[in-house]
């Protein structure tokens, strides 16, 4: 079973939520509509990537899944164009991937 967090976010940058090392997880989105979200893996800048780059739309749940087949750091990370609350639901390992892969 997931458990469901919300953060306060401000606006003007990627707001890390959920970070791990060599971890495995998956989390879903919802809304809020037009926040970005990704997975940043590595250190940061210039030696960092992003990965599953998606756009919230308050019309489909979103995923971003981490696995343990990156030795990299991994960070679940949110960009909202103005201050405001955002909600998510995180799944920690073992998680069989059912809903994940019926999406």
């Amino acid at each position: 079973m997931g458990i469901v967090k919300s953060k306060l976010l401000r606006r003007g940058a990627w707001r890390t939520l959920e970070s791990g090392w060599n971890a495995q997880f998956w989390v879903s989105f919802f809304a809020p509509k037009n926040a970005k979200i990704k997975i940043r893996y590595g250190a940061g800048w210039p030696l960092g990537w992003d990965s599953q780059n998606q756009t919230l739309d308050d019309n489909v749940i979103k995923w971003l899944k981490v696995t343990n087949s990156s030795l990299a750091y991994a960070r679940i990370q949110v960009y909202v164009p103005v201050d405001m609350s955002i909600t998510y639901t995180y799944f920690s390992a073992p998680f069989d991937g059912i809903l994940f892969n019926s999406i």
